[in-house]
């Protein structure tokens, strides 16, 4: 039998899938060796919607207190490379290549692991495995996505400054944030309809929520998609975009007026945010998500909006199902 249902299905089992997850990594935090990801720096390993959770998870440790950075599966693929005390691989479904890979270069390291499972090809390679145990997911990733970061966020709350986030309340907020953000991002969907290329823009947490994004709208509605840093994007990457091409938004800060300023210049723009003081305009469709907890806990729920309308565009495009269509044979490991 399959764990792979339509991508739309998927959506909808968040909220449980964050429930399980919540008391699956609780459990297994209890018994986790975490001195070595106290003393850092950590290195967070991924590929793919991997390396973007990644980027997440990095963001909201150092707010922590924690000394962590995020880079490619890839860039660890020279055994001689020492670039932290400890390393974190994220594979959605444990059987990617690259972090398997990079961890199993590095016997003596204290590694650990983050997939939805235990018992797969990553949980052979790593010291210690974390299982998000988040269940039935789609293609592209949904609930294995949120699974990681919800692990992340537990993860750093146990080797860091705890962060005060009542995690149980998050189930519950995933589901009101599914019902609540439908509507306008159905109408984000129609505004970015048959653009040429979106470009996903955020900050902190939020650049790696931008990354995956990007990443979805490439595989599930096979539109050219590219992250960028909010600041970054300022400094000529913006200068390509026109009434041909959209731009989505996640943040609070920097990324409102970049907002306004893109749909003054008639760029049709998308703003995810938790601000009550931005409203639609011309070319701008906002989204609003009532903040939860700054850093991966918006991002978790940032997310959900995202996954909505891109799930819209790819039906629009008669792809309700993700198949790739040049999927290749070395990125898996057999279970």
């Amino acid at each position: 039998m399959t764990d792979r249902v339509p991508y739309r299905e998927a959506i909808a089992l968040q909220p449980a899938a964050l429930d399980a997850c919540l008391k699956a990594v609780s459990s297994r935090l209890e018994t986790l060796d975490v001195a070595p990801l106290k003393s850092g720096p950590v290195v967070l390993a991924g590929i793919g919607a991997s390396l973007y959770a990644a980027a997440v998870a990095a963001a909201q440790m150092r707010s922590q207190g924690i000394r962590a950075f995020a880079l490619p599966a890839t860039d660890l693929y020279e055994a001689s490379v020492d670039a932290g005390g400890a390393y974190i691989a994220f594979s959605a479904s444990g059987r990617s290549e690259e972090p398997a890979h990079a961890m199993e270069l590095r016997p003596a390291a204290a590694t650990y692991g983050i997939a939805k499972a235990d018992g797969t090809p990553l949980s052979r390679v790593v010291k210690h495995m974390i299982a998000t145990d988040s269940g039935t997911d789609s293609g592209p990733n949904t609930t294995s996505y949120l699974g990681s970061l919800l692990t992340a966020a537990l993860l750093a709350d146990k080797v860091g400054k705890p962060s005060g986030v009542r995690w149980s309340e998050l189930s519950a907020r995933a589901a009101a944030t599914l019902d609540q953000t439908r509507r306008q991002a159905d109408k984000a969907a129609k505004l970015l309809a048959g653009k040429k290329s979106i470009d996903c823009v955020g900050a902190g947490c939020a650049y790696g929520t931008a990354g995956y994004a990007a990443l979805l709208i490439r595989e599930a509605a096979r539109v050219a998609a590219q992250d960028w840093d909010s600041l970054n994007f300022l400094h000529g990457p913006m200068e390509s975009n026109d009434k041909d091409s959209g731009v989505l938004l996640f943040g609070d800060g920097r990324e409102v007026k970049l907002a306004k300023d893109l749909a003054a210049f008639g760029i049709p723009s998308v703003l995810v945010t938790s601000r009550t003081d931005v409203d639609d305009q011309a070319n701008l469709v906002v989204i609003h998500v009532p903040g939860f907890s700054k850093g991966i806990g918006d991002a978790i729920l940032q997310a959900i909006p995202a996954q909505l309308l891109i799930g819209t565009l790819s039906e629009d495009a008669g792809l309700p199902v993700c198949n790739f269509r040049y999927r290749q044979t070395d990125t898996k490991r057999d279970i």
